[in-house]
């Protein structure tokens, strides 16, 4: 099983069309209980279940899982920020797509608007 402090390259996602938790579990790095409370604390994962509830993930699944990961165990955020993160915040959404953190991008934003300002003043 991957270990999630020691893991930076997670494997590529296969073109296929739906995923096992196992797979799922392998391709994210994180256990399948862990992936099962997650579909409890984030309400945009919502794997298809099948016969006997068992969940099949697709592509978007993955992606997502991948996202929350990166959120929790690279990031440092708690489940509700990374919750707040994934809700649709625009310094969020930078930051989960580029794999910075909230504060580089913060500042970043910071000496841009400050550009401007100087740029105003001349």
């Amino acid at each position: 099983m991957l270990e999630a402090s020691n893991n930076n390259e997670l494997p590529v996602i296969p073109n296929k069309r739906y995923f096992t938790i196992g797979e799922v579990s392998e391709l994210c790095g994180v256990k399948p209980h862990v992936l099962r409370y997650w579909e409890q604390e984030f309400t945009q994962l919502k794997p298809v279940k099948r016969r006997g509830n068992r969940r099949y993930y697709q592509r978007h699944d993955v992606v997502l899982i991948r996202q929350i990961r990166s959120l929790l165990y690279d990031q440092g955020f708690t489940i509700g920020g990374a919750r707040q993160q994934l809700v649709g915040d625009p310094i969020a959404a930078e930051a989960v797509a580029t794999g910075v953190g909230q504060g580089q991008v913060l500042r970043q934003i910071r000496m841009e608007l400050e550009d401007i300002l100087q740029a105003l003043k001349n």
